[in-house]
């Protein structure tokens, strides 16, 4: 062994040194009834991410490298697709998922400012930003109120001739009505993304979901179902939307050589494009109007170690969903969500719905048990129309609404939601389902 391969060995078990004498006691601790935290989402690690990330350090490579590659590679075998590609949030992921969709290498299909996608309200402002970011036009219909998604009876209420795309999500890991949905896309030769950042590990079908549609998201962010921090991934089997993907991600460049390598084609300097002079440098020709959403490769060390355990994570999640539905569905004040059917969701959070006869409020209930010490979350943005980023839109113009979406409004009032995420044991789990019985019992 060489004095380098030593001194990084004796780095690396000083790092699990130090995982298990500072973060391994939080990662254990007794969970006091009434005093610990039951936080919606956290964190799961050991010390392999920890150990990773130095060695990413060590390198000192930083933006995208050899682990930002194995992890794509990786989450791409998981999916069982065949190109995922890195980006630094799932926001950005739904950014290039749907930017991917404006190429002018589409043609026909290209989304063009004015055209129409439809969507939902309920939900995070991300799977609906980038629509209105570049200039298309969000058609919004309502949820329906089993399932938490998308109700598909206003599918065709929602087409018109400049309908281009449906982009929804899965709501808290639940899949919306995939079968329904690709078919309407499928018979009208629209585009479907699948913001798949609340599902990874959610099966419809036998089929992971965010691989239906043609392109699926996800996000790393820490309360999401793995993390590397901050970051995101988008995926495709669709080679022309991967050729887009890589450019858009990466600049808009027309190049595909990998950071640090350089005439992956041979032809650098011999190529025409647009009015550019014959031969200029292939490295620096654009063919998108890009950004740059790459994230680093210390994030994809977490994310590679994170991944080997991610099996875990999900049969955990669907463990301590089973216990709160068990422990709170005879209660008739409230309506527990209902997984799809055909489906094997992995939950993001566990979704609670006031029914119209509960005598109290939904603010009294998510006061109550945050006053417990039980950390609850609303389903995001409610009804996102409703907020001030939707005041300076003019509506019918700018986006469109089917119907007057009561559903989303009754999730806005009196819907909210608690955590399952892995690190809950059954203590916590418990401590929540006794608190939501004795509030409601009172």
């Amino acid at each position: 062994m060489t004095k380098q391969e030593q001194l990084k060995k004796e780095i690396l078990d000083k790092t699990k040194e130090y995982y298990e004498l500072v973060h391994k006691p939080q990662q254990t601790k007794e969970f006091i009834a009434g005093k610990s935290r039951v936080n919606y989402a956290g964190r799961v690690f050991d010390e392999t991410e920890m150990q990773y990330l130095v060695d990413s350090s060590l390198d000192f490579w930083l933006t995208y490298g050899d682990y930002s590659k194995k992890f794509e590679k990786q989450l791409a075998d998981f999916l069982g697709v065949r190109w995922t590609f890195l980006v630094n949030s799932g926001s950005s992921a739904n950014l290039l998922a749907f930017y991917a969709l404006t190429s002018p290498l589409l043609k026909e299909r290209q989304i063009n400012r004015g055209d129409e996608v439809i969507t939902v309200a309920a939900g995070f402002p991300t799977t609906v930003a980038p629509i209105i970011q570049y200039g298309a036009v969000p058609v919004f219909v309502d949820m329906e109120l089993t399932h938490f998604n998308i109700d598909v009876t206003q599918l065709e209420l929602s087409l018109s001739s400049k309908t281009k795309a449906v982009m929804i999500a899965h709501t808290l890991g639940n899949p919306f009505n995939i079968k329904v949905v690709k078919e309407f896309c499928d018979k009208h030769n629209l585009w479907l993304i699948e913001d798949n950042c609340d599902a990874l590990g959610s099966m419809y079908d036998g089929k992971p979901t965010g691989t239906w549609g043609d392109i699926g998201t996800s996000s790393f962010y820490p309360p999401h179902h793995m993390t590397m921090g901050e970051g995101g991934a988008t995926y495709t089997d669709n080679p022309l939307l991967k050729k887009i993907m890589l450019s858009m991600r990466d600049w808009g460049r027309d190049c595909w050589c990998e950071s640090g390598i350089d005439n992956t084609c041979g032809c650098r300097f011999s190529q025409s494009f647009g009015t550019l002079p014959k031969g200029y440098d292939h490295k620096y020709v654009y063919s998108h109007f890009g950004f740059n959403l790459k994230v680093s490769d210390m994030q994809a060390a977490v994310g590679v170690a994170q991944l080997e355990k991610f099996p875990s994570f999900v049969e955990k999640r669907k463990e301590n969903f089973t216990k709160l539905y068990n422990g709170l569905k005879d209660l008739e004040e409230i309506t527990l969500v209902e997984k799809q059917p055909l489906s094997d969701p992995s939950w993001f959070g566990f979704m609670i719905t006031l029914t119209d006869s509960a005598k109290f409020t939904r603010n009294e209930i998510v006061e109550y048990l945050e006053n417990s010490n039980i950390q609850t979350r609303n389903l995001f943005a409610g009804n996102m129309l409703r907020h001030p980023m939707f005041e300076s839109l003019v509506k019918n113009e700018e986006y469109k609404v089917v119907g007057d979406l009561p559903n989303t409004d009754k999730i806005m009032n009196d819907s909210f939601w608690i955590g399952l995420y892995p690190g809950m044991g059954d203590d916590a789990i418990n401590y929540m389902t006794k608190r939501i019985i004795e509030f409601i019992k009172q």
